[in-house]
């Protein structure tokens, strides 16, 4: 059976800080017929299972763990049976959210995620979020980034738990690397590619000063 990524966008609030704002969402799934992996389930658990079209879902990869990535996750784990998965540097954020609910597993650099015959690995990504990672799939040259990297930049981090230097060396030392055709599927937004965003980092680091 032939691997795909399904694309679902729901609506929600973020909230951090004291502040909310209204936000859309982009939720990734990746899968074949049988069975599947959720890469953020934002804000409404019942689209995205019905997305899933009675696929078995492996797992629900939390790519950080701002509110608006995470909120649907445990309606949509108790709904499948799926673990959550967030890297262990973003616990204080989920807490936030969270605190009566912690993940089921832990993502850690370098590990490998496996659905309908591909392998997606995990790359640590701090920066927007301590624990913010993205997933790499090169069968289907495709890199899901989260809010890490969006077409014309880096994520935001004027935030709490957020840091402008380091979330521009995990964009070059950790994604600019990979092939420049390999699509970049965000948290928010349109998708872009490696290659259209590679040359703008100089402009994005003198931006962010």
């Amino acid at each position: 059976m032939t691997v795909r990524v399904d694309h679902l966008v729901t609506s929600g609030a973020f909230s951090l800080d004291g502040g909310t704002w209204d936000v859309e969402n982009n939720v990734w799934i990746v899968g074949d017929d049988s069975e599947a992996i959720v890469i953020d389930a934002a804000h409404d658990a019942a689209a995205v299972e019905e997305a899933l079209g009675g696929r078995t879902l492996r797992a629900i990869v939390c790519t950080h763990a701002h509110n608006d990535h995470i909120d649907a996750a445990p309606a949509l784990a108790a709904a499948t049976g799926a673990p959550v998965l967030l890297h262990p540097d973003d616990l204080p954020l989920w807490k936030q959210t969270w605190p009566e609910r912690l993940p089921d597993g832990e993502l850690t650099d370098g590990r490998t995620l496996s659905v309908g015959g591909t392998t997606l690995t995990v790359l640590h990504t701090p920066g927007h979020a301590p624990g913010a990672v993205c997933l790499h799939a090169p069968e289907l040259s495709t890199v899901f980034t989260g809010d890490t990297l969006f077409q014309g930049g880096p994520g935001a981090t004027g935030r709490s738990f957020s840091h402008f230097p380091t979330i521009i060396d995990s964009i070059r030392d950790r994604l600019l690397g990979l092939p420049p055709e390999t699509v970049v599927r965000t948290g928010h937004g349109d998708s872009t590619t490696i290659g259209a965003e590679a040359p703008h980092l100089e402009e994005w680091i003198q931006r962010g000063h």
